[in-house]
């Protein structure tokens, strides 16, 4: 296992030796030691390769991410999983604010809390929260699974299309366009699954709420103007 110290290594060794597996490197296991806080580690992957980072990160950590399994054992800054294809990224303690943002695939886990904008403009992203996400999570959200297992701040799933929102405790307000939905068997089913991959097993689907669209600003209508 190549083990990498970002106290003595330049990042871009790191993200170089990650890049080159696509081209045939033979490594699959990589451990990054001291990140102190460093931007834009193990961004970029494109190989299903197992990522330990021991401490916590800055921005950007993990972004691009197109099927490799990265672990943060420590918190991480803004934009953790940005624009991620498929894959798992797992944060063991808090993410800042829009994590998972754009991001088109794969699962994204955070055992600790999220902070405003998580899930921003997610497009196919799964993402699910053990602590509670903050402002505006969701906003804009076009398609995947937000589940939060604690709270969520104000205006959850504003301007929302299709993607659907989980959340176990309470919700300070939601968002223009965002309303609370029939949780129907098939919903039941699907967070069961997405719990279960997030290694929750002491929670119940059925203690969750489910938001999404009301389908009312797709098109402007004079009727919904209020709402823009």
């Amino acid at each position: 296992m190549p083990v990498f110290d970002l106290s003595t290594t330049p990042l871009r060794e790191l993200n170089s030796a990650l890049h080159a597996l696509s081209k045939g490197a033979n490594d699959t296991e990589f451990e990054v030691i001291n990140p102190r806080g460093s931007h834009s580690v193990a961004v970029g992957i494109d190989a299903p390769v197992t990522v330990e980072v021991r401490g916590s990160v800055g921005y950007y950590c993990a972004g691009m991410n197109d099927g490799g399994t990265v672990t943060v054992h420590g918190s991480a800054g803004p934009g953790v999983a940005e624009n991620m294809m498929s894959g798992t990224v797992i944060i063991e303690g808090d993410a800042s604010q829009y994590a998972g943002a754009t991001g088109r695939g794969g699962l994204l886990v955070i055992k600790g809390n999220a902070a405003s904008r998580c899930a921003i403009s997610m497009k196919g992203i799964d993402i699910v929260v053990h602590g509670n996400v903050g402002h505006m999570s969701a906003f804009m959200g076009q398609s995947g699974n937000l589940v939060v297992l604690g709270d969520a701040g104000d205006a959850l799933g504003d301007s929302l299309y299709e993607a659907k929102l989980f959340v176990r405790g309470t919700v300070k307000s939601l968002g223009s366009d965002c309303i609370e939905k029939q949780m129907k068997p098939k919903h039941l089913a699907k967070l069961a699954e997405l719990l279960e991959k997030a290694g929750v097993t002491d929670v119940k689907p059925e203690e969750f709420k489910r938001y999404g669209s009301a389908r009312t600003l797709y098109n402007f209508n004079i009727d919904n103007a209020d709402a823009y």
